[in-house]
């Protein structure tokens, strides 16, 4: 799952007919005022301006204005840009068209494990928290869309009345259609406004949630996601999320700094259970990381790379389980040039490598490994036979 922010999630709703106010994401006060040349909008509407970060509590923070003309938007910018929140700094602010309006209403639209759900209410803002009774919702199964007769259905079940019945049907009908179109998992509106100036519902907010792993079908997702653990990606991880776009299976890679056990484990499940082993041994982690799906070896080898420039690493554990069909040869042939390459540039002094896998031409590919330690790594291997967290035994062993 994919965490979006507000402006390319609006940007994807506005793509399925959904109102959405003028908006524009700048990185700097200059930036702002050139768009203010260009944009006649800026300098005529009231404005709201917000910090464009993964943050909770942004009015509580002082990093959303409202009701502004253009110079105290600027003046908002120039205050946010820069700060500093906890790991986060703002880097973004988001600069939109204040919508006048009185009534607030609510819709979602969620991932089940049946299919799908369609939630509304005729509350929104903080008041649909409190009257969470008053959510109504549409349950779908997989490859089920919605009708506009059910949708009207559940407009009126929501206690919409009048000409406001199909406008909130067709909104959620367009919100279905962007969520179904765009792989995303969760998208939310919270508050749908209805517009003082001509009546139409207009999105004020957007949370998205995607498929991340989708990406490949979207060559126009020209944003980056949100880091969902209070801050920044690093560069070296959007570039191992770069490579993982790009190919056929996976390659993961999160730091954790202060640790001194570095992760380069094969598929999801052995990462966790190598993770928690290094935790419950009393040991640091240095990153959580993981390839599986048989990727490419020179994505491996990427990962490979970032893994061994860790800082401060004294072990690194190779494990995995016994592969179904990820190619042992072909994905160890990645991390052996990743050591390699690593080793030549002064890296990976005095950390010790453990390898433990099972799977397709796992013999040939642990011999590659063994091979190592003509060439000066402390390295040490093991087959299936030995149990999977053994190795961390060994390494952690005081």
């Amino acid at each position: 799952m994919a965490k979006v922010l507000e402006g390319p999630g609006m940007g994807l709703m506005k793509k399925w007919g959904i109102n959405v106010p003028n908006y524009v994401v700048v990185t700097s006060v200059d930036e702002l005022t050139k768009l203010g040349q260009a944009n006649e909008w800026l300098k005529k509407s009231k404005l709201v301006a917000k910090a464009h970060e993964a943050l909770g509590s942004r009015f509580k923070l002082g990093l959303v204005k409202i009701d502004l003309d253009f110079k105290a938007a600027e003046a908002a910018t120039k205050e946010m840009i820069g700060r500093q929140v906890g790991s986060i700094t703002v880097t973004q602010v988001i600069v939109s068209e204040m919508i006048s309006h009185k009534e607030e209403y609510y819709c979602a639209v969620k991932s089940t494990r049946e299919g799908s759900e369609i939630l509304v209410a005729n509350c929104g803002g903080i008041e649909v928290e409190s009257n969470w009774e008053r959510v109504k919702r549409l349950c779908l199964e997989i490859g089920q869309a919605p009708s506009a007769d059910a949708l009207e259905k559940l407009s009126k079940e929501a206690g919409f009345t009048g000409p406001l019945i199909k406008k909130m049907a067709e909104f959620a009908g367009k919100m279905f259609a962007c969520f179904d179109s765009e792989d995303a998992q969760y998208l939310e509106v919270n508050p749908v406004v209805t517009r003082a100036s001509d009546g139409e519902l207009v999105a004020l907010d957007a949370v998205t949630l995607l498929d991340g792993d989708a990406k490949f079908r979207h060559p126009d997702w020209n944003f980056a996601f949100a880091a969902e653990f209070g801050r920044a990606y690093s560069k070296q991880e959007e570039e191992v999320m770069a490579v993982d776009s790009k190919i056929k299976g996976s390659v993961k890679f999160i730091e954790i700094p202060g640790g001194d056990t570095a992760m380069l484990p094969a598929g999801g499940g052995a990462s966790v259970y190598y993770s928690d082993a290094v935790v419950a041994r009393g040991g640091k982690l240095a990153n959580y990381a993981e390839y599986s799906g048989d990727p490419p070896d020179w994505a491996v080898e990427v990962l490979t790379e970032k893994v061994c420039s860790l800082p401060g690493i004294k072990n690194i554990i190779v494990g995995g389980a016994i592969a179904n069909f990820t190619d042992v040869v072909k994905t160890f042939g990645g991390i052996i040039n990743g050591f390699r390459k690593a080793k030549s540039e002064g890296k990976l002094k005095g950390v010790k490598i453990w390898v433990r896998r099972g799977g397709p031409r796992e013999k040939e590919g642990l011999d590659a490994m063994r091979a190592l330690k003509d060439e000066g790594f402390d390295i040490s291997v093991f087959d299936r036979n030995t149990p999977l967290t053994d190795i961390v035994d060994k390494a952690l062993q005081k």
